[in-house]
């Protein structure tokens, strides 16, 4: 090859590289996405199982669990042998702070969950009350540390709400030691609540790790509970979040349904089809 040859098809390549980078930040999709099981909760106490080898096949790659036994009676070994098997990894968990034992985070720590997450505080009265909480989960992110875990928290829209002066969310952002605790952001909560929630990536997005995926009919009226649907169905654009969500460093994207047109496995399959084919 000459000189000018090399120059050309060097010059191309270089270009070709160019535009493939151009589009990879301009277009995304996801390869791996999961679920969070409590979509799921008319089906899990009778076949927990079953149930999860439906979701694999459905090709949800991570579970998130829930309950105060988070691994459905299984042991370690079992637990780590059926996950295995579907070609599942069980990322993390949701448990109430009383469930946050010694003995449960090293279980959890065995069978490989990287997060354990409180999933509900309830709106605090004032400052000192977020405050009071945000102390707690530091203590709790050093029990979790202490086992190869990390401690976080997942929002709803009483989080994002301003009210006394403040909104919680932020407060437990400010007063939370990030290396021991991070943070799942719902992104249905933080809209529902109305929030900009790419403003906030943009701000706080290297404390949130985990992010749920759920949609909603329409936004509430004031003093109303917004009403979920399928991801394809509904009123938040998903490519604007999730664009935003994997810029600014978000590591696992989770679907959460709570209610559905049908019934919860059907939903959970629109809602795998969707993510699958989701470009942003």
């Amino acid at each position: 090859m000459n000189r000018r040859d090399f120059i050309i098809q060097g010059g191309s390549a270089l270009s070709l590289a160019l535009i493939s980078g151009k589009l990879m930040v301009e277009k995304g999709t996801l390869r791996k996405f999961g679920c969070q099981l409590y979509s799921v909760r008319d089906l899990m106490p009778k076949d927990a199982k079953g149930t999860m080898e439906s979701l694999a096949k459905m090709g949800y790659k991570f579970f998130e669990s829930y309950s105060d036994d988070p691994f459905w009676g299984m042991s370690v070994a079992e637990s780590k042998s059926f996950l295995k098997d579907i070609g599942v990894k069980m990322i993390s968990t949701h448990m109430s702070i009383k469930g946050y034992t010694d003995e449960m985070v090293a279980k959890a720590a065995e069978v490989g969950l990287e997060y354990m997450l409180v999933p509900f505080i309830g709106m605090q009265p004032d400052m000192d009350a977020w405050k009071k909480k945000a102390d707690e989960f530091n203590e709790l992110g050093k029990l979790c540390k202490k086992h190869g875990v990390k401690f976080g928290y997942h929002n709803h829209s009483y989080s994002f709400a301003f009210a006394n002066g403040l909104k919680g969310q932020k407060v437990l952002l400010d007063n939370t030691d990030p290396s021991l605790v991070c943070f799942e952001l719902d992104m249905c909560w933080s809209e529902a609540a109305g929030e900009n929630t790419i403003a906030h990536l943009k701000e706080y997005g290297s404390r949130y790790e985990l992010c749920h995926v759920k949609q909603l009919v329409a936004k509430a009226e004031e003093g109303q509970r917004p009403k979920q649907t399928d991801l394809a169905d509904g009123v938040i654009d998903y490519t604007k979040l999730l664009r935003a969500a994997k810029d600014n460093g978000m590591k696992y994207y989770l679907v959460e349904q709570e209610e559905y047109p049908v019934d919860s496995l059907t939903s959970m399959k629109h809602d795998a089809t969707f993510m699958k084919d989701l470009k942003f």
